[in-house]
């Protein structure tokens, strides 16, 4: 087993030109994909730019921002994704908040198909309430049990 590692401390500035402000880590690579990281600071953006061969599914996991497929630009959110066409024109940005994304760029694989995996994959997730509820506070420091976990 090999454990990838990305994150703060992983990451380098970079993208296409005219990126500022973005931070990313590839991930895995391979002949069938590409897997990177992407952190966004505040005012960051990846400049507007075309990828011929690949595309890609662009997974906002934390934060928002705005991303931009053609002359389409729309708002996303922590938990929304998009996709990237080949050969079209793409780009991501932030105003004042950061983001965090995941980028799956797939080498010679047809945008709808990739829009139909991300479709399925969305609506087979069925939502359940958590059930459960917080522990009782220890009230004293004398009281703590430091079996039960880190004091409070």
């Amino acid at each position: 087993m090999e454990i990838l590692r990305f994150g703060p401390g992983y990451r380098r500035l970079g993208g296409p030109p005219g990126t500022k402000n973005v931070e990313g880590q590839v991930i895995m690579h391979d002949d069938r994909a590409v897997v990177s990281e992407l952190a966004f600071g505040r005012y960051a953006m990846i400049a507007p730019h075309t990828n011929p061969e690949n595309t890609a599914l662009f997974i906002v996991i934390s934060g928002a921002g705005w991303v931009q497929v053609g002359d389409e630009r729309e708002r996303v959110n922590h938990g929304e994704a998009v996709v990237w066409p080949a050969g079209e024109l793409h780009g991501a940005y932030t105003d004042g908040t950061e983001m965090r994304a995941i980028v799956v760029e797939l080498s010679g694989t047809e945008p709808r198909y990739i829009e139909s995996v991300a479709h399925a994959a969305v609506a087979d997730v069925s939502a359940t309430p958590a059930e459960g509820s917080l522990a009782e506070r220890q009230l004293k420091r004398d009281e703590y049990d430091s079996s039960e976990g880190e004091p409070w």
